[in-house]
C-alpha cells in the first residue's frame, strides 16, 4: 500500500508540473475554451495507458537490454519538442492555423509515444513497483494513469480557459505564445538532461 501510495505521489507531481501535455492542453483551452481541451486530455491519458500496457507486458525489459533504444526515444522525443517550442515562437500570435501543434484525442495519443516525459514517467513508476506480474501492476496502475493526470490536465486546461479574455489582446496572444514556446523547449531539454 505505501508504495502505491508514494506511486500516485510521484505520478502527481509528474503530472501536475509543466510538460509538453499540460502546455498543449492549456493553449487548447486558451485558444478554444475548456471544452476544447477535453479531447487533448483523453488523448493524453489514453496515450499514457497504452504506454504502461507496453511497459508492463515487456517494454520496460526491452529498454534495459537496449540502453540505445531507450536514448533514440529520448533523443528523438527530445528534439521533437524543441522543434515545436521553435515553431511555436516563430508562429507566436499567428492565427491557430499557422502552428502545428499536436491537437485532440488522437494528435495528444499519438504525441504520447514521442514523448520523453511520458515514456521516463512510465518507466520510473513500474521500476519502483515491487515485482508482481505485469497483471496486477496493470490493474493497480491503471487507475492511478487515469485518475491523477485527469486531474492535472483538467486544472491545466482551467488556467488556459482563465488566460482567454487576456489572449484576444494580439500582443498578449504573440507573448503567451511565445513564453509557452519557450517553456516547452526548456520542459525538453530539463527532460534530456
Amino acid at each position: 500500500m505505501a508504495s502505491l501510495f508514494s506511486t500516485g505521489l510521484f505520478l502527481l507531481v509528474a503530472a501536475i508540473s509543466p510538460g509538453p501535455n499540460n502546455l498543449v492542453v492549456m493553449r487548447a483551452a486558451a485558444r478554444n475554451g475548456w471544452t476544447a481541451a477535453l479531447p487533448a486530455a483523453v488523448g493524453v491519458i489514453a496515450g499514457g495507458l497504452v504506454l504502461l500496457v507496453l511497459v508492463t507486458a515487456g517494454a520496460g525489459r526491452a529498454f534495459s537490454a537496449w540502453p540505445w533504444l531507450r536514448a533514440m526515444i529520448e533523443i528523438g522525443g527530445t528534439l521533437y519538442l524543441i522543434w515545436l517550442g521553435v515553431r511555436l515562437i516563430a508562429a507566436a500570435g499567428r492565427d491557430a492555423g499557422s502552428m502545428t501543434l499536436p491537437a485532440g484525442l488522437a494528435g495528444l495519443f499519438g504525441f504520447q509515444f514521442l514523448n520523453p516525459k511520458g515514456w521516463v514517467m512510465v518507466l520510473t513508476v513500474v521500476a519502483a513497483l515491487p515485482t508482481t506480474g505485469a497483471t496486477d501492476a496493470l490493474l493497480r496502475l491503471a487507475p492511478l494513469f487515469i485518475c491523477i493526470p485527469a486531474a492535472c490536465l483538467l486544472l491545466w486546461a482551467g488556467l488556459g480557459s482563465a488566460l482567454a479574455s487576456c489572449l484576444t489582446r494580439p500582443v498578449v496572444r504573440q507573448w503567451t505564445d511565445r513564453a509557452l514556446g519557450a517553456l516547452l523547449i526548456l520542459a525538453a531539454l530539463l527532460l534530456f538532461f
